[in-house]
């Protein structure tokens, strides 16, 4: 039916591609990935419009089938305000399935944004390391998550690269390229071990490095007189380093913090090669990695711990700037040791995320944490280089990075929110709308280009990796009730009670007559809140799936005979609450979204 488009002909002209885009069919039929292939040649409003509504779900439509993906397409046309076209979309056939026979009345949209390109979903839990590198011709964003485990993600296509890498038994909690290498990442968790993955052959390379006594918190490398060496920061308070070759420490521990390390950089000073260290001690350290001693004395500031760290040169020197628990930005220099004029004093509270630019040749400081504003510095003078960014990011930026996008300078900063915020330090403004998309706190961001296009890569606790294009502004690529609820129904005269509990049973109760049907026990889907509608004098309870994953469910189910009534209805977000209006129709709440569902 659609030939033209599996043979590539799709992107001869835009007009074909808004012809094929306004055809409800063609989206709920055609194969998802020539689909997206084609999204971004859409030049009508319509054709942007439906292409904006098939991303918006569109991790799921590659693995669902043309019914699910029937449902989805109109629950997010919906979604973006055009009852229309969600309506032509609930209309089309689908073979060997039956009539939909629910379709969206309305639905918030406070999670869509006609920005979206992937969703990068996959980990179970949150996402707490990224780096990027260059495999076999595809940069790939390389995340570490909760579940141990290490996944890739093909940045120009937004679909998962190969299998995860497995191994760690715990988080996997820092991630970066080897140094001179172009294959070769390294990994740390909480398991106590750092691992060397060889991205060429898929492998782990050896046994895991070990050492730390607990979680290994930072990973760095290094090239130090011809070797090159791998760095771990841990909650044991010691530094430890390894030979990549022969995966053998390299001298004794580190030995120096009074805490836990949270953080470790790696820069050149006059021809030597250090390790700085940042820890819960409130100090910053430095390591000569040739010769494994102190490089100085610490660098001792700040009143509590160090939370951020990072690099840059400045007149010719090597500066680190630290990140404080105490509100302040502490600006070191790296050959002396001296620290460069009092703090920066601005922040409300403990500072979380620090990075560096150059704008108009100065280079600036980006810095977030705890309250509502990010603030730049000038690192030169230690002065606030403009105003601060303010806006509402939920209390914490946990995250910042900057880049350059059509010579413009962009801050991109991830929030507590789950929102993602691009500002123009050039212009000193926010750059259009938050990037909606995120569920949870935003805890790392970097910038990658692909294909000569700027991308961000944003971390998550909700357990998502989102690609944001940065000259377009388009993103690239849950609560549970565990209380017992009781719903009342009228059925041909009848006054019955319906209530679901958390042993997976529903019971019904005539209030006349006071008896009381129990169903056998659904299954674990059932576990969720449900709503109960009559349709056509049957009883039937909708319940919304309670495994927390990219998705949700409902489903219907016949009290009459205790057996699912019709085919699930499938959800971008799990689904957190349900409950029924007096006209018969199905209020969902699903992740932050709700939406309202009419019987057909």
């Amino acid at each position: 039916m659609f030939d033209d488009v599996r043979h590539g002909n799709a992107s001869a002209g835009p007009d074909r591609v808004d012809a094929l885009l306004g055809d409800p069919a063609f989206l709920v039929h055609a194969d998802p990935d020539e689909v997206l292939a084609m999204l971004d040649g859409a030049r009508s409003t319509s054709g942007r419009r439906a292409a904006a509504v098939y991303r918006a779900s569109a991790h799921v439509h590659r693995d669902a089938t043309a019914r699910v993906r029937r449902q989805l397409l109109a629950l997010d046309a919906a979604r973006y305000g055009d009852r229309e076209l969600s309506a032509r979309i609930t209309a089309v056939t689908v073979q060997g399935e039956a009539a939909a026979r629910w379709g969206t009345d309305w639905a918030t949209g406070s999670q869509v944004d006609h920005r979206i390109r992937h969703t990068l979903s996959g980990h179970c839990g949150p996402v707490s390391a990224v780096t990027t590198a260059l495999v076999d011709g595809r940069t790939l964003a390389l995340t570490g998550g909760s579940d141990g485990t290490v996944r890739a993600w093909d940045l120009a296509t937004g679909r998962q690269f190969r299998e995860p890498l497995t191994g760690h038994t715990g988080p996997v909690v820092a991630a970066a390229m080897v140094a001179n290498s172009r294959s070769l990442m390294v990994t740390a968790g909480w398991d106590g071990t750092v691992r060397v993955w060889d991205l060429a052959t898929w492998q782990q390379v050896r046994e895991p490095l070990t050492g730390h006594d607990g979680g290994v918190n930072a990973v760095a490398t290094a090239v130090v007189r011809g070797r090159t060496l791998i760095v771990g920061a841990g909650r044991d308070r010691t530094v430890r380093v390894w030979d990549l070759a022969t995966g053998e420490p390299v001298g004794q521990p580190l030995i120096g913090h009074d805490a836990s390390l949270c953080s470790v950089d790696v820069v050149a000073p006059d021809g030597r090669i250090l390790a700085v260290t940042g820890g819960h001690d409130g100090t910053v350290r430095r390591w000569d990695l040739a010769t494994g001693e102190a490089a100085g004395e610490p660098l001792i500031r700040h009143d509590d711990g160090v939370h951020a760290v990072a690099s840059a040169v400045v007149d010719g020197r090597v500066l680190t700037l630290t990140g404080g628990e105490d509100g302040t930005v502490g600006v070191w220099d790296l050959a002396t040791g001296a620290q460069i004029g009092a703090p920066a004093d601005g922040h409300s509270g403990r500072v979380c995320a620090v990075t560096t630019v150059a704008v108009d040749g100065r280079t600036l400081a980006v810095t977030g944490g705890e309250g509502p504003t990010v603030r730049v510095w000038d690192i030169a003078t230690r002065e606030e280089a403009r105003r601060p960014l303010a806006c509402d990011y939920g209390g914490w930026v946990y995250a910042v990075a900057a880049t350059v996008v059509d010579g413009r300078v962009l801050a991109v900063i991830g929030g507590y929110d789950g929102g993602v915020r691009v500002w123009d330090l050039t212009a000193g403004a926010e750059v259009g709308e938050p990037l909606a998309g995120h569920d949870d706190t935003v805890y790392a961001v970097v910038t990658v280009v692909v294909d000569r296009r700027s991308l961000a890569v944003t971390c998550s606790h909700d357990g998502t990796v989102r690609l944001w294009d940065l000259a377009t502004g388009r993103q690239v690529g849950r609560s549970r009730s565990d209380q017992d609820g009781t719903v009342t129904v009228v059925v041909d005269g009848s006054t019955l009670d319906i209530s679901s509990g958390r042993d997976r049973r529903v019971r019904v109760r005539d209030r006349d007559t006071g008896e009381e049907h129990v169903s056998p026990p659904f299954p674990d889907h059932a576990t969720g809140e449900g709503a109960t509608v009559v349709v056509d004098g049957r009883v039937l309870t909708v319940t919304g799936d309670p495994h927390e994953d990219d998705r949700g469910t409902l489903q219907v189910w016949d009290l009459g005979i205790c057996e699912e009534a019709e085919p699930a209805l499938v959800f971008p977000a799990p689904v957190g609450a349900l409950t029924v209006t007096p006209d018969g129709e199905l209020v969902v709440a699903f992740g932050r979204e709700i939406a309202v569902l009419t019987r057909r």
